[in-house]
């Protein structure tokens, strides 16, 4: 079994609407997103829900007034400024106990926290893991964990070959916690200055866990100094550069349509073609 993994250095380089066309171009296959913060490749695949979990965070506390004397040691505590005048501001506690363990009286207890919900789900192009973090929950990392051990899990009752996951941006916990023992991590950039300085942040994370990494340039024709910039950059740091995918407003129209964009007439779809055999190439599949 292979899994490759889309992610970008930033938000918004159309990752997830390469990943959504993998969807349609892949054989034999389970489909995952780990953007469990703002998950949307689901908007592209319009899945049919079978299972539904919930996900229990890290607990979170509250103080019993029956027990609680008013010492204001909780609230002296708390780095958060989430302890005032008796009450925990459950929007501001960060879960760290620390008021749990210090209060004399025993009167800070721990309750379950519901922090959002895993599915698995049936596409037209092969089941689909997803996930959705509840508002101002934290755990994204261990919620990626979890859709991705799910994913695996379909995978081997299904005797699939592949999984293809939609993972976060950024460099953070949910990140790594997506590249973890996948076989390539393809990265999306577009050409512009925050995601070419985003895109080497996120190569050295992926080169720091030993996850061996390729390059995509999308939209590529909307800066083409830019565009050449990265791939010197991705010579240097001998990083294979494997794709260069077009501007065209149809990836905006196809997904109004809830459709991956190799589902419309579009001069992109020979770019995510090529791409998509690039991909498997570097999988050796």
């Amino acid at each position: 079994m292979k899994e490759v993994t889309v992610i970008s250095g930033k938000g918004g380089t159309g990752k997830t609407s390469i990943t959504g066309s993998f969807a349609v171009l892949a054989q034999n296959h389970v489909l995952v997103d780990c953007d469990v913060d703002a998950a949307n490749l689901h908007l592209l695949l319009d899945p049919e829900i079978q299972v539904r979990k919930n996900f229990w965070g890290m607990p979170k506390v509250e103080i019993d007034p029956q027990k609680c004397t008013g010492c204001g040691l909780c609230e002296e505590l708390c780095r958060f400024g989430a302890v005032k005048q008796g009450r925990v501001d459950q929007m501001s506690c960060e879960g760290c106990r620390v008021c749990y363990h210090a209060c004399p009286e025993g009167a800070v207890r721990l309750v379950e926290n519901l922090a959002g919900e895993w599915f698995i789900s049936r596409t037209r192009y092969g089941p689909f893991v997803h996930a959705r973090l509840g508002v101002a929950q934290d755990n994204s990392g261990k919620l990626v964990a979890e859709v991705r051990r799910q994913a695996r899990s379909l995978a081997e009752r299904e005797g699939r070959e592949l999984i293809i996951t939609d993972g976060p941006p950024g460099i953070g916990c949910p990140v790594i916690s997506a590249l973890g023992g996948t076989d390539l991590a393809l990265v999306v950039v577009e050409p512009t200055l925050s995601s070419i300085h985003d895109l080497v942040r996120v190569i050295r994370l992926a080169e720091h866990f030993g996850v061996k990494t390729a390059v995509c340039i999308n939209k590529w024709d909307i800066n083409p100094r830019n565009s050449r910039t990265v791939e010197i950059m991705c010579r240097d740091m001998d990083i294979p550069l494997i794709g260069r995918v077009g501007y065209d407003p149809a990836v905006i129209a196809a997904a109004m349509e809830r459709k991956p964009v190799v589902q419309v007439m579009s001069a992109v779809v020979d770019d995510i073609v090529s791409l998509w055999h690039c991909v498997e190439r570097q999988l050796g599949i």
